[in-house]
């Protein structure tokens, strides 16, 4: 089911234009999309002008109010000196006690002893999680995470990450997240949004896109002056530093390069998923004038 569908959209400060959505994109209902770009793609201007935070000028279907959306934004902050207790019970207006749900809600997070805390006795992850507690609570259809992991260390994002993973497990509530970990989005997303400069890069199915901008499996090595003389020759395709990727999608394909890597006591990965390349190539295409 449909929820919201842009036709078009442009965000202009003053003579810059920061976002325009020519073609349309459609969010259905349960749909699990990330958006990623590099710094000044335009990701958090959507976030924004979607949920009336920025204006915009084209159009916008949906019936969908204002009201039944929530989003958590790069940077939230509340008055440090207050307990996180009173600051939950004061933003969602009501009592923990009285309040299963969000009691459910602070054990699910481990955020119990953080309660009595003020917000500036927490930890980055432990902020992190009070905001999306209160994002959750409102289970409104449409919710953005912008940059939710953002600034956390590695050990914060691998317990955070699962959680919300988990919490929306079976829900159909449609979930947009931006974010430049593409592990976090591997196991989060089932489409991609990319933007790159203000325009779609691509948007649609993360397999279907894979397949159309990679392979059906790409085989990775280390770009060392040895492996690119032995697979000197051989196609490949776009890869971030320091990698070399070869697309296959044939098992003869992958069998040829299997053996040769092993003959040769090269170490490498095979992959039908990995985001970080299919975003490299999907970018490299548009910029060449590829469509998406």
């Amino acid at each position: 089911m449909s929820l919201l569908t842009i036709n078009s959209l442009t965000v202009k400060y003053g003579d810059f234009t920061a976002l325009d959505i020519a073609e349309p994109i459609t969010l259905s209902a349960g749909d699990r999309i990330g958006i990623i770009g590099n710094n000044g793609a335009g990701k958090s201007t959507l976030v924004k002008a979607l949920c009336g935070l920025a204006n915009y000028s084209g159009e916008v279907q949906t019936a969908l109010k204002a009201s039944d959306m929530a989003v958590h934004l790069q940077e939230n902050s509340y008055v440090k000196r207050i307990p996180c207790k009173v600051i939950l019970e004061a933003v969602l207006n009501t009592n923990i006690a009285d309040n299963a749900k969000l009691r459910d809600m602070i054990a699910f997070f481990d955020f119990e002893d953080c309660l009595k805390k003020r917000f500036a006795q927490l930890s980055g992850g432990q902020k992190q999680k009070l905001t999306i507690i209160m994002i959750l609570m409102q289970d409104k259809p449409l919710t953005f995470f912008d940059e939710v992991t953002s600034g956390l260390d590695f050990e914060s994002r691998q317990k955070l990450v699962p959680k919300v993973v988990e919490y929306y497990a079976g829900r159909d509530t449609t979930v947009c997240i931006v974010s430049h970990y593409y592990d976090e989005l591997e196991k989060f997303c089932n489409k991609l949004l990319i933007l790159d400069r203000g325009k779609v890069a691509a948007y649609g199915d993360v397999d279907t896109l894979f397949k159309k901008y990679c392979a059906n499996v790409i085989y990775i090595i280390e770009n060392t002056p040895a492996n690119a003389a032995l697979t000197k020759g051989i196609k490949r395709i776009a890869a971030p530093a320091p990698s070399i990727a070869f697309p296959c999608n044939s098992k003869e394909d992958e069998d040829k390069l299997a053996a040769l890597f092993v003959a040769n006591n090269v170490n490498f990965k095979r992959t039908d998923k990995d985001l970080e390349f299919l975003f490299v190539n999907a970018v490299a295409q548009f910029n060449n004038g590829g469509t998406r």
